[in-house]
């Protein structure tokens, strides 16, 4: 197969060794071809984004083999296929068109300087608050309750803390549809909390502004005194690729305390680099350097490619070293910790399911998201990198690439990934995170230390009962649950 990157060499050697008969020609067949350009624009009208998108989901998606409109062969002429792309209202239209039905991640953007920024840390929360969306069982009443405010935000200066429950926004009762338009700009809320099973609300209201804010994902890290063991308790909520200092810097610290437990808080981690996952990895063991972390399951075409030609590529290792040269700072576990729930997704399960075959893995929680999958930003360029994008328009699509694969092969975790110790959060007790009582956390120092598990009474399993979460605050951002690579594959047999 011939690279993309090739065929500009070819056409300019062609070029200059062409008869003044074959100029002739390709002068005559350029002129045609303009001629048919100029009809198909006239005739079908501007598909500029539409075969872009044709064109990146043709070429690069994982699931390309269930669409048989993404065939190579599928359209017989050029006309045929743009009476196709013409057939669509919107890009976004098209794009779901051409999703496999076992696709719930790939997405479509018409700013991709906003995913840019998301992919980075900012405005991942809206004016500092990270919630959960929940219902009263047997309602439609919808609420909000706080996971976690961020620091130095509207939310913190306002006072909320993890736990607080609104109800309305700008006066607006919650709806599942209502709530990403309704917190825009600022906003007012109304506050509550939950006590003994039931919602209690005030007469308090904050107002509350969703001003631009970059978040260090490394949010808690801390070393717990426990019973004569040194247990380094890490919460970390996105593999964001700017903060890998910082997350080598806290296993620093684990390293100079002598920490020899860890406890790795992903519960409301939703995933993104993959890169920083296998650095996290290799943070978490160290004595593992230089062996398959994860493989990487490609469409056939790309597949073929990179196991004839370049097999390493479908690779990644435990590594010594994070994208900026630094030094691992590894702590050479042969146990964790990995506190999960529904809200724990793709990077953050890689990671579970990268380690798995090499050390042990303890699960606390409740079952993760079940993705599996990686996904690469495409804009409108030749090789659908960044550099020379098309300057009409913002479009760019995040299409599944890859699925991810453990050293013996475990992937298609579809359902997610089971906990060894089932526990879920509970709005009656959430606790104070970071602090040894927070039940999820204590139920994991309660196995580390062979302490039986604490049991709910009835009473308590009755009010736990009352709420069920159906959906996270930040699930119409672009980088919900995702996972992702920064460097793209060369092109393979582009026209």
């Amino acid at each position: 197969m011939n690279l993309k990157k090739l065929t500009p060499m070819l056409l300019a050697t062609a070029f200059l060794f062409a008869s003044c008969e074959k100029d002739d020609e390709a002068l005559k067949d350029n002129l045609t071809n303009t001629g048919e350009k100029d009809k198909n624009t006239e005739e079908f009208g501007d598909l500029e984004v539409e075969q872009f998108v044709y064109k990146g989901m043709n070429d690069i998606y994982l699931y390309k083999a269930d669409v048989p409109v993404l065939a190579d062969d599928y359209f017989a002429s050029t006309n045929e296929k743009n009476s196709y792309l013409a057939g669509f209202d919107s890009p976004e239209a098209l794009f779901d068109d051409l999703l496999s039905s076992q696709d719930r991640f790939s997405f479509i953007t018409d700013d991709y300087v906003a995913l840019e920024e998301s992919f980075k840390g900012i405005n991942s929360s809206i004016a500092g608050m990270e919630f959960g969306l929940g219902r009263i069982t047997n309602t439609n009443n919808v609420f909000g309750f706080l996971q976690y405010v961020l620091p130095n935000t509207s939310a913190a200066e306002a006072g909320l803390t993890r736990g607080t429950v609104f109800t309305e926004v700008n006066g607006t009762k919650l709806t599942l549809d209502n709530y990403a338009d309704l917190m825009q700009g600022s906003f007012t809320i109304n506050v509550g909390y939950v006590e003994n099973g039931s919602i209690v609300l005030t007469d308090e209201t904050v107002t509350l502004d969703t001003a631009g804010y970059t978040e260090n994902p490394v949010f808690i890290n801390k070393v717990l005194e426990v019973e004569g063991r040194k247990v380094g308790y890490l919460m970390y909520n996105s593999f964001i690729a700017d903060f890998d200092d910082e997350l080598n810097a806290a296993f620093g610290e684990f390293k100079a305390a002598g920490v020899n437990d860890l406890v790795l808080d992903l519960r409301y981690n939703g995933g993104g680099s993959v890169e920083s996952a296998v650095d996290l990895a290799s943070m978490i063991t160290g004595q593992f350097e230089g062996k398959v972390f994860m493989q990487e399951q490609w469409n056939e075409k790309y597949q073929t490619y990179f196991e004839e030609e370049d097999p390493e590529r479908l690779l990644n290792r435990f590594n010594p070293v994070i994208r900026t040269q630094e030094g691992i700072n590894s702590l050479q576990l042969s146990k964790v910790y990995i506190i999960t729930t529904l809200g724990t997704a793709s990077a953050s399960e890689l990671v579970i399911n990268g380690l798995d075959p090499y050390i042990d893995v303890i699960q606390v929680g409740t079952t993760t998201t079940g993705k599996f999958q990686a996904s690469a930003t495409l804009y409108d360029s030749p090789d659908f990198g960044k550099e020379g994008a098309n300057e009409n328009h913002t479009y760019a699509i995040q299409p599944l690439i890859f699925k991810s694969a453990n050293s013996v092969g475990k992937s298609d975790y579809v359902n997610g990934l089971s906990p060894d110790i089932e526990i879920a959060e509970d709005l009656n007790d959430l606790g104070t995170l970071g602090d040894p009582s927070e039940p999820l956390l204590q139920a994991a120092l309660n196995h580390m230390l062979g302490k039986a598990q604490q049991t709910k009474s009835q009473a308590q399993k009755r009010a736990a009962a009352n709420f069920e979460q159906i959906g996270q605050g930040d699930m119409h951002q672009p980088t919900f649950q995702r996972m992702y690579i920064d460097e793209l594959p060369p092109v393979l047999d582009r026209e």
